[in-house]
């Protein structure tokens, strides 16, 4: 008898997910009196890359034959994606994210999402959906990663990235393409770029502190300047990513090399020459000031300034700078490198 019950309730569970469009449209919060889950205190967890995150979910009561289903919502899709679904007694897990997700089960009550080694993708809403019956009822929770948002073209110039390769590039340079509200929030902290660029869910943006002519004109308000949906294939701009803090540490080695040798500067020590995003991550979460330029993985030469002075470029403001993306036969710089942990 206990054999066939919990045969039937692994046949409950392993229903075939289906990716689809929300019941609840995008955005629709959740109703105004929850019968069984308890309104969560605080709706955004706030966490870093590699850490261990738990997006809260607690029943006031448990109901007979009830279902908790755990899903993430897609920006780039609008869809929403099954994570786990349990029964109080059961659960299965589904998607990409299986092996890095449990059920808290801190009590008969708790039905709350624990995320390990929490990646850049996991960044985003999910919604906790209690089905019983013909009923249900959910919470939309929302999992904050720190970080930075970094804008970045190719060597070949400004314009060149379709969706796809946008998103390509940003992934190859340890992140990923921003949301909007990452992007908004790094305008609100300082953000100023006059190139427009992708962002994950397929718009396209650039943020503005200073009006003036070349972007825009004088007359617009500083803000977020949007030029909506595009053409994923057909139209090209440049990429703005996103990426969190490391699991490892950025050094820099002085010398005079061209890229290959810098590249085997960081081999002999053990490490990789780092990536665009490692830098960036390495500035806003490791105060890395150096005043010296260094090789990249892409061919690019930069340098992270936490404090601004004259002979770092002068400019008054902390930030990353750039010289491009000079011949890989120069032997002028030193190299920047990234060991993991």
């Amino acid at each position: 008898m206990h054999r066939l019950l919990l045969l039937g309730c692994l046949w409950l569970l392993a229903a075939p997910p289906v990716s689809g469009i929300f019941q609840r449209p995008t955005g629709t919060p959740a109703p105004l009196h929850l019968q069984y889950l308890l309104e969560p205190l605080h709706p955004t967890v706030h966490t870093q890359r590699g850490a261990t995150a738990t997006l809260p979910c607690v029943l006031r009561a448990l109901p007979h034959n009830y279902r908790v289903k755990w899903s993430k919502v897609e920006p780039a899709n609008y869809q929403e994606n099954i994570i786990i679904i349990t029964n109080g007694l059961y659960h299965k897990n589904y998607g990409p994210l299986s092996p890095r997700v449990r059920l808290r089960h801190s009590h008969r009550y708790d039905a709350s999402l624990t995320i390990t080694d929490v990646a850049l993708e996991d960044e985003g809403r999910y919604r906790c959906q209690l089905v019983n019956g013909l009923e249900d009822e959910s919470i939309l929770l929302t999992l904050h990663l720190e970080g930075i948002v970094f804008p970045y073209q190719p060597s070949n110039g400004r314009y060149k990235f379709n969706y796809h390769e946008a998103k390509r590039a940003c992934e190859q340079q340890d992140s990923r393409l921003a949301t909007y509200q990452q992007l908004y929030k790094a305008w609100t902290e300082g953000l100023d770029w006059c190139n427009a660029g992708w962002i994950l869910d397929g718009t396209v943006h650039y943020p503005i502190i200073n009006s003036r002519e070349p972007c825009g004109g004088r007359l617009l308000l500083p803000g977020v300047r949007s030029y909506g949906a595009r053409d994923k294939q057909k139209d090209r701009f440049d990429a703005f990513c996103f990426t969190s803090a490391l699991q490892g540490q950025v050094y820099f080695i002085r010398g005079h090399l061209n890229f290959k040798e810098a590249g085997q500067a960081c081999r002999n020590h053990g490490a990789a020459i780092a990536k665009v995003g490692q830098l960036y991550s390495a500035w806003k979460f490791s105060q890395l000031d150096r005043c010296d330029g260094g090789w990249l993985a892409d061919g690019s030469v930069r340098y992270p300034i936490t404090t601004p002075r004259e002979r770092c470029g002068g400019l008054p403001d902390p930030g990353v700078r750039s010289f491009g993306f000079p011949s890989k036969e120069m032997r002028t710089y030193g190299t920047y490198c990234f060991v993991g942990k």
